[in-house]
């Protein structure tokens, strides 16, 4: 085989293997804003950094007016292009019907797929405790946004309204990049 052949041959294959490498996800930062703080604060949101290849994504909603009996969270995608943009996804689901039948809405469903195995949100409502997602590390995440339903690389921001009798109580950001 000709050299010149050859080393196309090798380049070819080279840009396939590339190509085909995975998109990874990675945690660049969490905020969380108690709008009412006489419905909620919030204990503690941050995004913990391990080592520099494990993320962390920790919170604690103290709940002031319980039990919840209204609860709705209106979750929004957002892409960074310059400045961030609507990007696919604006829903608002009602979570005392959500969790009655979670195939109500898919979308929903994928996004509570993801955190469902880290948080105590996984009832129907009254809702008599603080809310809690416990360690939610991009690991559990990048399957589902890389294999499951994947996106294009770039930056993301992830914006959860939390509303409860027709008012937003608490608002929180997750940003995050597939790289």
């Amino acid at each position: 085989m000709a050299p010149k052949l050859k080393l196309l041959l090798h380049f070819l294959l080279a840009m396939q293997l590339v190509s085909e490498a995975p998109s990874l996800v990675e945690f660049k930062n969490i905020k969380c804003e108690a709008v009412d703080t006489e419905f909620c604060t919030f204990d503690y949101c941050h995004l913990k950094s391990v080592n520099r290849t494990y993320k962390y994504i920790s919170l604690r909603a103290k709940m002031l007016k319980l039990p919840i009996t209204d609860a709705k969270v209106n979750a929004a995608l957002y892409q960074r292009l310059n400045g961030y943009k609507p990007f696919l996804y604006n829903i608002t689901v009602d979570c005392c019907k959500f969790f009655k039948n979670q195939k109500s809405s898919p979308v929903a469903s994928f996004i509570y797929d993801s955190f469902k195995g880290f948080s105590n949100l996984n009832h129907s409502c009254p809702y008599n405790h603080d809310m809690v997602l416990d360690k939610l590390s991009a690991a559990s995440v990048n399957h589902r946004v890389t294999n499951i339903l994947p996106f294009p690389e770039g930056e993301y921001m992830l914006n959860f309204n939390w509303i409860s009798h027709g008012s937003i109580r608490a608002v929180l950001k997750v940003y995050f990049a597939l790289t």
